[in-house]
């Protein structure tokens, strides 16, 4: 009696969209041809969820591996149809060719009726044949599939990536689906941002950010967040064919505005160094305290004589230029905070000058609000004609690219300008009645704040800009509201404000060159969240 014929079959399948091609049919009608044509199934091998493009699939390698071992013992490899194998024309042949040659094993496709024989010339080609369909085929899904995504993402700012980013939450179904802010989230994204605009250390900004309920790890965590567009109401989208590739205006509500994200954007270019310092309870001024010469102050303990331990903050330059005992700067500091704290007869006229200053920026919001978005109507009318312009050949690739890209990043500027101008006002009014009086004891404020937001407090007293020079605390800036005893800050070598530096310190964006009342503000705003008002 002669010995049936052996053989190993593969199955494939790349998604769960592929009912017709799914592995169950494809077990089915190999193991008929198989039971049809008496050959006998020594193993199989199934790859499911792995494109064809390439041959870098689990059982594939297996299959390889099997072949070589025991190929005496086999005749065949059974497929479905020969894009179960793959779709990649070239390397498909060469194994083809490498299957029956070196192994004499030949590829059977069921669906097809086909023995690819490599020596014989019809066979050879019909083979060729259907792995350049397949490819073909392949390239065809590719090219919709890609400009499917281009359309989605640049023209109708849809998110169509498969999870949404932390902050946000997803929506909808099909064309309808949009991301949704989810606030609590929302509230560390923000955070994250504010910190490292204030150049908290990305470690630090870390460790506060998962005792407020950040639930993503890993080191790349914060730097992902802050170099993602998603959160300033954008997305990133590839170029596709002769279409401009970049930023693009999103669907997404902004959990930060446009301009913030900008400023990190260069910040983490490298635009402004940031602090690697740590934080330090000992050593609260290091990270914050400049020296005279620019540089930022370190601090560490130093061993006296009888094994005692004293803190010093230092200037790391060879000239050391600062070695200042961190007790003294600690008292220097409280005693200026105590000049700093604000009489109550001035809280009463900032409350009312503040009061009238927010009725005229409202005022003046709305004209601004109206303003902008006529601008973005023309914007808007002018990207419509860009497009048709480009769409009847009146325009060059060259030319339509370069006001493409200008127009997009006039509207986004302006989307975000009329959020910022829409907000609700009434917040600010609450804010300054309840928290205005708190600046009336800026000791109290200082001594109930932790590490952080003690120099979250420093830095926006002093824009940044405090410095230590001949046993004096100096800075070119200080806020308005703190400056009615400046001159008695002097005679009792506290404080110093200077008109002119001799040295070039980066100022950051607001501060002294923002709106009055918005340092004010942030002040307030910050104090409220350290719960000491």
């Amino acid at each position: 009696m002669m010995q049936n014929k052996r053989c190993i079959r593969y199955l494939r399948f790349s998604s769960d969209g592929q009912s017709n091609s799914s592995i169950e049919w494809q077990d089915t009608s190999t193991a008929h041809w198989c039971e049809r044509n008496n050959v006998d199934i020594a193993d199989t091998f199934t790859d499911a969820g792995f494109s064809a493009k390439t041959f870098d699939r689990p059982d594939f390698e297996k299959l390889s591996k099997f072949v070589h071992t025991h190929f005496r013992n086999i005749d065949y490899l059974v497929v479905n149809q020969m894009d179960r194998f793959s779709r990649d024309a070239g390397e498909a042949l060469s194994l083809v060719k490498k299957l029956q040659v070196k192994y004499n094993v030949q590829i059977v496709s069921v669906t097809e009726g086909i023995t690819y024989d490599h020596h014989t010339p019809g066979s050879f080609f019909r083979t060729g044949l259907q792995l350049l369909l397949a490819e073909d085929d392949n390239i065809n899904r590719a090219q919709k599939i890609n400009s499917g995504i281009y359309t989605s993402k640049a023209r109708e700012g849809r998110y169509i990536g498969a999870h949404a980013p932390y902050g946000y939450k997803k929506e909808g179904q099909r064309k309808d689906r949009r991301l949704v802010v989810v606030e609590e989230e929302a509230a560390i994204v923000r955070f994250i941002f504010q910190s490292y605009q204030h150049q908290m250390p990305i470690m630090e900004i870390y460790q506060q950010a998962l005792k407020m309920g950040l639930k993503k790890r890993g080191n790349s965590v914060i730097p992902k967040i802050l170099s993602n567009p998603i959160y300033s109401g954008q997305q990133e989208v590839k170029p596709w064919k002769d279409m401009p590739g970049g930023l693009f205006p999103g669907m997404q509500e902004a959990i930060v505005d446009i301009i913030t994200w900008q400023q990190v954007q260069w910040q983490m270019k490298g635009g402004q160094k940031q602090n690697k310092v740590s934080i330090s309870d000992e050593l609260p001024l290091r990270g914050v305290l400049h020296c005279h010469c620019g540089r930022m102050l370190t601090g560490a303990p130093s061993r006296g004589r009888h094994g005692n331990y004293f803190y010093y903050y230092k200037c790391n330059t060879t000239t050391q230029h600062n070695n200042i005992s961190a007790k003294k700067a600690h008292k220097q500091l409280e005693e200026m905070l105590g000049y700093l704290s604000v009489p109550t007869y001035i809280i009463d006229a900032v409350k009312i000058d503040s009061e009238k200053l927010l009725e005229q920026q409202l005022r003046e919001n709305k004209k601004a609000l109206a303003t902008a978005r006529r601008s973005l109507d023309e914007e808007t009318k002018k990207l419509i004609s860009l497009e048709e312009k480009w769409i009847l050949n009146q325009l060059s690739f060259e030319t339509y690219n370069r006001w493409y890209q200008d127009t997009v990043q006039k509207r986004i500027y302006l989307n975000a300008t009329i959020e910022k101008l829409s907000r609700d006002e009434s917040e600010v009014f609450v804010l300054l009645q309840e928290n205005l009086y708190s600046l009336t004891d800026m000791q109290y404020v200082w001594s109930n704040a932790g590490t952080n937001d003690k120099q979250e407090l420093l830095r926006m007293v002093f824009d940044n800009q405090l410095y230590y020079r001949n046993a004096t605390y100096r800075t070119p800036y200080l806020m308005e509201i703190f400056s009615h005893n400046t001159q008695i800050l002097k005679q009792k070598q506290l404080l110093e404000i200077d008109e002119k530096r001799d040295y070039r310190m980066i100022i950051p964006e607001g501060g002294a060159t923002g709106n009055s009342i918005e340092p004010l503000t942030s002040l307030l705003s910050f104090i409220r969240s350290i719960k000491v008002a």
